[in-house]
C-alpha cells in the first residue's frame, strides 16, 4: 500500500502530485481506481485551519471540495494490484487513525506500506534530488541512510503510523525528498518523479513516469527563465551549488570539513564561555555604573 498524507510533509506538493499521478494512470476497471475504504474526515479534520474551497457563482455557492481520505485499489503498468491511501493528514486523533489503518492493512492483506513525503532544504535545484529513506523494524530500507546519530523533529501522522505498524508486526518504509527551499511553495514534479522511482523499488511496482517527467522538464524550463531575469535569486542558487559541491567533494574524499589543528572545545569549556558572555550582559558600560541596579533593588 502506498501512503501519502497531504499537509506537513509535502514541500513542493511533491508527494500529493505523485499520488495524483498514480490515480490518473489508473483507468481500469474504474477510472481513478475503486475506493475500497474511506475514513471519517469530520472526526479529525480542522476546517478552520484548512478550509476547503467552494465556488461562488454569481449569486450562490456550489462545487464544495469536501476533504476525503480514502484507500483506492489501483494497478501498476504491469497489471500488479496495489492500494493507495491518500488525502489530508489528520489534525487530531492520530492514534485512532493508526488503528483504523491497521484494520485496513490486516483486512485487505497488505504486505508492506510505502510512504512518500518531502521537506524544504538548503539545496540547489540543479543537483540531484536527495532522498531520506526510513523503515520500521519489520521492513528493510532500500538504501543506507545518510544521517548519523539522532535528530529530533516535529512528528507527523505518517511517522506515528510507521512506528505503530512496526509494533503490530507490519512492515512499513518511506521516502522523503529534499526540496530546494526557494521552490517549496511551487509544484515541483521533478521531485514527484523521483519519489515514485523510489516507490517502484520499495513497493516492487512498475510505474509509467513519462508524463510526469515531461511536466518536470517544463517546470525546470520555467525556473531557468525566471533565474535569467532575477540575478539575486540566481546568486542564491549559485551559492547553494558551491556549498553542495564542496560537501560532495568532502564526502567522496572521506575528509572532515573541520579545519585541521583546531580541536573542538569540550561541552564544559563551551558552558564556561557562555556564562562569561551572559555576565557581560549584566554590566552597564557607562562610567560609574558597573551594575544595572543597586543592592536594595532600586534603579
Amino acid at each position: 500500500m502506498v501512503l501519502v498524507l497531504d499537509g506537513f510533509l509535502d514541500a513542493g506538493n511533491a508527494a500529493a502530485r505523485a499520488a495524483q499521478h498514480l490515480v490518473d494512470l489508473s483507468d481500469a476497471p474504474v477510472p481513478g481506481g475503486k475506493v475500497v475504504a474511506t475514513f471519517d474526515v469530520d472526526s479529525f479534520h480542522d476546517y478552520r485551519a484548512r478550509r476547503p474551497a467552494v465556488s461562488f457563482v454569481r449569486d450562490h455557492y456550489e462545487q464544495y471540495d469536501a476533504p476525503r481520505l480514502v484507500v483506492r485499489l489501483l494497478k501498476d503498468t504491469g497489471g500488479t494490484p496495489y492500494l493507495l491511501l491518500h488525502g489530508p493528514e489528520p489534525d487530531n486523533r492520530w492514534e485512532a487513525f493508526a488503528r483504523a489503518v491497521r484494520e485496513v492493512v490486516e483486512r485487505l492483506g497488505v504486505t508492506r506500506t510505502v510512504a512518500m513525503g518531502s521537506v524544504p532544504m538548503a539545496v540547489p535545484h540543479t543537483r540531484p534530488i536527495a532522498i531520506t529513506h526510513h523503515a520500521n523494524d519489520h521492513a528493510e530500507p532500500v538504501a543506507q541512510s545518510p544521517w548519523r546519530g539522532e535528530l529530533r523533529v516535529p512528528s507527523s501522522a505518517q511517522a506515528l503510523l510507521e512506528i505503530r505498524l512496526g509494533e503490530w508486526g507490519h512492515p512499513a518504509l518511506g521516502f522523503v525528498a529534499h526540496i530546494p527551499h526557494y521552490l517549496a511553495q511551487l509544484d515541483y514534479p521533478k521531485a514527484s518523479a523521483v519519489l515514485l522511482e523510489q516507490v517502484e523499488r520499495g513497493g516492487r511496482l512498475i510505474i509509467d513516469l513519462s508524463g510526469l517527467r515531461a511536466e518536470a522538464e517544463d517546470r525546470e524550463g520555467e525556473i531557468e527563465r525566471y533565474l535569467e531575469t532575477n540575478g539575486e535569486v540566481a546568486e542564491v542558487v549559485a551559492a547553494l551549488e558551491r556549498q553542495y559541491d564542496a560537501f560532495e567533494r568532502s564526502e567522496a574524499s572521506g575528509s572532515n570539513l573541520l579545519a585541521e589543528d583546531q580541536p573542538l572545545p569540550s561541552g564544559e569549556e563551551l558552558g564556561e564561555q557562555f556564562e562569561q558572555f551572559l555576565a557581560t550582559l549584566d554590566e552597564d558600560p557607562r562610567p560609574g555604573n558597573e551594575t544595572r541596579g543597586d543592592d536594595d533593588g532600586e534603579g
